[in-house]
């Protein structure tokens, strides 16, 4: 583990510094507190220090200060070596965000366990951040294919859908079903299915852009979300989905199996300032067209010429009342 140590004083400096070259720390030696800050609120910077207390610049109590500032970087376990003896010091030294302190001169073989302390709190730290971080993933993602779960896309479509419509952009809302998913359950059984939908998940993944969205929306089905979508290429983006899903066999436990994919296809533009679900509706309208026009194709969500018909007819009388 990588250690800083911040002293003014060259010689009590190398001597600490090969000290904990014995005790295997990779030691990283600067001679002020300014120095220490920039050092210890680097992402790669040490997360245990050793910081005299009277330095030039910025003393320990300081840098802890300053440290302690940067919520967002992992935690740094600090000691303030110092010579002061009395208790209203040592408050004051914790107070500023230290975690312990050793009196000058100090033992060895004493710093040693204070640091091993210091390492065994660090490990529970990231035990708990790791911990926190995968109750995040599991309440966002899809077990199996580690994709958006319905209510993470869902939430995203609406998000999209409003700011398309506040920046008069598009976005393609695409809704896809792969064909006769359920004669591969009932033929080679889930976990079979399971690589299947594994590997339309990486696909998936690979056809679109890193700003784009994609979400498990239930059983077979995926949702996809194309942000800043040029409509007049949206079509050719959707086919292009549809053929990195049938363009070649996908290897599974039982030989290569070949899927397909039917495809609905929704343009924001033209259907403007619509509720999330009415979106859905007509996008998983689109794709039943396609199922219905034999699979393994995508179906455009038209907006009905009537219902654009009395949409103008209002305007104009809200003009004309005007």
């Amino acid at each position: 583990m990588k250690i800083l140590i911040a002293d003014d004083d060259a010689m009590s400096r190398r001597l600490l510094q090969k000290t904990l070259e014995r005790f295997d720390y990779q030691v990283i030696a600067v001679e002020n507190g300014m120095l220490a800050k920039d050092q210890l609120c680097r992402q790669d910077g040490p997360r245990l220090a050793l910081l005299d207390w009277v330095m030039p610049e910025l003393d320990g109590p300081g840098v802890c200060q300053e440290v302690r500032k940067k919520a967002d970087h992992s935690y740094v376990y600090m000691v303030l070596l110092t010579s002061k003896e009395s208790k209203e010091d040592t408050v004051a030294g914790l107070e500023s965000g230290a975690d312990d302190y050793l009196t000058k001169p100090f033992n060895p073989e004493e710093l040693k366990a204070r640091l091993r302390t210091g390492v065994r709190i660090l490990d529970l730290e990231d035990k708990l951040v790791e911990a926190r971080e995968e109750m995040r993933f599991r309440a966002t993602h899809d077990p199996l294919t580690r994709l958006w779960n319905r209510g993470v896309i869902m939430d995203l479509l609406s998000r999209e859908l409003s700011r398309s419509f506040r920046e008069t952009t598009n976005i393609a809302v695409i809704l896809g079903d792969l064909d006769h998913f359920k004669k591969v359950n009932d033929t080679h059984g889930h976990l079979v299915g399971d690589e299947v939908l594994l590997e339309t998940a990486r696909r998936l993944l690979a056809s679109v852009r890193s700003y784009d969205y994609i979400g498990r929306y239930g059983g077979e089905e995926f949702l996809m979300i194309l942000s800043n979508c040029d409509a007049h290429h949206a079509f050719a983006r959707a086919d292009q989905i549809r053929k990195a899903i049938c363009g070649k066999p996908m290897h599974t436990a039982v030989g290569p199996l070949t899927a397909t994919m039917s495809l609905g296809l929704l343009l924001s533009k033209d259907w403007g300032a619509r509720p999330v679900g009415e979106v859905l509706n007509e996008v998983d309208a689109a794709l039943y067209a396609a199922k219905a026009a034999g699979r393994d194709c995508v179906k455009l969500a038209v907006y009905p010429q009537d219902c654009q018909d009395l949409e103008v007819s209002a305007e104009r009388r809200g003009r004309r009342d005007a």
